[in-house]
């Protein structure tokens, strides 16, 4: 009867959900709503939505002990705010986070470099145990005796007559994840590595969020060594959204890295995105653009997602019979179009062909192995090109490319173009145009100053209008985290969590476009991503994600009566709807049967919140 009740309070918000998220209508900078100026709990809400990923419990109150002015100043300096030591405990284990994209490749071989050390084209790394590791892994692409090439290995049913006693076998075979665990830690460590070898991969995922850190690690470099960076990178991420201090910084480097957005799914990028978002992103969001464009420009990531690392003169390298190599124009075109004037910026086709006449050269030292930026003089086209009007002299090497950056930093439309990207991420789809042409005057006026840039915003009297309030909605990265947040759930193991993000249709790192995820509400609009929140947010509110767990002594009123519309209050901070309230009313209402196990009602509330229209905007 519970589950009827919640799918059935579930479709009636989704029937009142089409209203309430339609896009916003069109702004102008004369708009009414954008002149009319929200209350002060209201102005404290607005801050929590859009400048964190959500307001956790208790942060209202702590906001407002500090003041709203001091708040929105610390978070403007990262620096000057004291980490959370339970972000620090949990990225401590993601080792990939702070090696070279050298050590990666090094570390956590693709197949193929497996395979090649199974052939003994290949050396083994030096390490004792990475050695061992690989040496066990290798024997999976050894040929058989008939040549077959594909990966061999001992079979589970195999290993555990071998191994271990019947109950021990029995446990394999049908053990809880938990039974599971408790046996593999009573074994010698090399009866360990020999089951892990031979579970398929269904029975290590099952074990692989209760496990201890070092335990995890162990399973993914069994199973995929090179998937190990993917998933540091993602976790990594959900922490940080979830428990830093310096949450504007972390909002701002999920819209730069969109912004110069890289896939990792590219080949050898799997190895280059971490560093990218490390060295030339998060160092870069609240100081100067001219730096944040330069590191991007440099950054062996972006050189390899957008091909740049391949353009040449078409003239440098002859070769007689066959293909030449030569210009490549993909960087050049994004450059333009997405990182720094617009679509409509002013520029032409032949202003793309002579930027990336500029940048030929810039390349990477040596790809495979996560070498660093190089710039191959023999590759660069010397002769005299014009950009944008501008005449860049013949005879030159790395400097026309430098002088490029510089002409795109100083052009009006970079400092329009950005400024709109900013106001349409913090203020509205459509931000007003006089808020984004004061942004632009003072990007012009401080060479790209981010912070002055963020700090024109957030003071401008549009930031902190109705027009502002709650008109995002927010896309499936921002739901998760806002709801973990609200929740204040305890998450040891985030990989849950982003498998939900990206069903969600945004799977982190791995936007194959290079337009990044959008800013704009229109984008996560629909339907069915509406009833896959939901769900989700059933999911959490009942502790269904291994290494998540919400408790709900927060949303009761009293041992003796529990109330949703308390919840509602404490979770979402503001006013529901009709539709919200009587829906959830008549969910936690709705009679068990006898036969059930009692369900939490406020459990049930929680989810149903989570899930609502109001939820979704921020």
């Amino acid at each position: 009867m519970l589950e009827k009740a919640f799918l059935a309070a579930a479709a009636t918000l989704s029937l009142a959900a089409g209203p309430a998220l339609s896009a916003p209508a069109k702004t102008t900078a004369g708009d009414s709503h954008f002149r009319a100026k929200l209350s002060k709990d209201a102005k404290v809400l607005h801050a929590l939505n859009r400048l964190t990923f959500g307001p956790r419990p208790g942060d209202v109150e702590r906001l407002r002990a500090i003041g709203l002015e001091k708040w929105i100043d610390q978070q403007l300096n990262p620096s000057r705010i004291l980490e959370n030591p339970s972000l620090g405990a949990r990225l401590e284990p993601l080792q990939s986070l702070r090696m070279s994209s050298g050590e990666m490749a090094t570390t956590y071989p693709p197949t193929q470099v497996l395979r090649a050390m199974a052939a003994g084209r290949t050396p083994f790394p030096d390490d004792p145990k990475l050695r061992k590791t690989f040496e066990r892994l290798a024997e999976r692409y050894k040929p058989n005796a008939a040549q077959n090439p594909a990966p061999t290995q001992e079979s589970l049913q195999s290993v555990a007559a071998r191994l271990l006693s019947e109950e021990q076998a029995r446990v394999v075979r049908s053990g809880s994840a938990e039974e599971k665990l408790q046996l593999f830690f009573s074994l010698p460590e090399d009866q360990q590595d020999a089951l892990l070898d031979a579970m398929p991969q269904g029975a290590r995922r099952e074990i692989l969020a209760r496990a201890p850190a070092e335990l995890r690690r162990r399973i993914m470099l069994i199973s995929l060594p090179q998937e190990v960076v993917a998933h540091d990178l993602i976790e990594g991420k959900l922490y940080r959204a979830l428990y830093s201090n310096r949450q504007l910084e972390e909002v701002l480097v999920d819209f730069w890295f969109n912004h110069f957005n890289v896939d990792m799914n590219k080949g050898q990028g799997r190895f280059m995105v971490t560093a990218y978002e490390r060295d030339a992103i998060r160092p870069h969001v609240l100081g100067k653009f001219h730096d944040l464009l330069r590191a991007t420009a440099e950054s062996p990531a972006m050189l390899f997602y957008l091909d740049n690392w391949q353009s040449v003169d078409p003239g440098a390298f002859p070769a007689p019979g066959r293909a030449r190599r030569g210009l490549n124009e993909n960087y050049a075109r994004e450059l333009l179009e997405l990182h720094t004037l617009g679509v409509d910026g002013g520029y032409t086709q032949q202003d793309i062909i002579e930027v990336a006449r500029c940048f030929t050269g810039w390349t990477i030292r040596d790809p495979r192995g996560g070498g660093g930026f190089e710039f191959n003089e023999r590759g660069h086209d010397k002769a005299e090109k014009t950009v944008l009007g501008v005449k860049i002299p013949a005879g030159r090497g790395v400097e026309d490319g430098l002088q490029v950056l510089e002409i795109l930093l100083r052009h009006p439309s970079t400092a329009r173009y950005v400024s709109q990207r900013l106001a349409q991420r913090f203020v509205a789809d459509q931000p007003p145009a006089a808020l984004v042409e004061r942004m632009a005057r003072t990007f012009a006026e401080t060479n790209g100053d981010l912070r002055r840039v963020m700090r024109t915003m957030i003071e401008s009297r549009e930031f902190w209008s109705k027009g502002a309030y709650r008109a995002k909605l927010k896309s499936p990265l921002e739901m998760v985290a806002s709801a973990a947040r609200a929740m204040n759930a305890d998450v040891t193991f985030a990989f849950g969590l982003a498998e939900q993000i990206g069903r969600l249709g945004q799977p982190l790192y791995r936007k194959q476009e290079p337009t990044g995820y959008s800013n704009s509400s229109e984008e996560w609009l629909n339907s069915t991503g509406l009833l896959a929140r939901m769900n989700f947010a059933r999911a959490l509110a009942s502790n269904s994600f291994p290494g998540v767990k919400v408790e709900t002594p927060r949303l009761a009123v009293s041992k003796q009566k529990q109330d949703p519309a308390k919840a509602v209050e404490r979770i979402l901070l503001a006013p529901t709807s009709k539709q919200t309230r009587a829906a959830i009313a008549e969910a936690v209402a709705s009679p068990q049967k006898p036969s059930a196990k009692p369900a939490d009602p406020m459990l049930m509330a929680a989810g149903l919140i989570l899930g609502s229209p109001e939820f979704q905007r921020r």
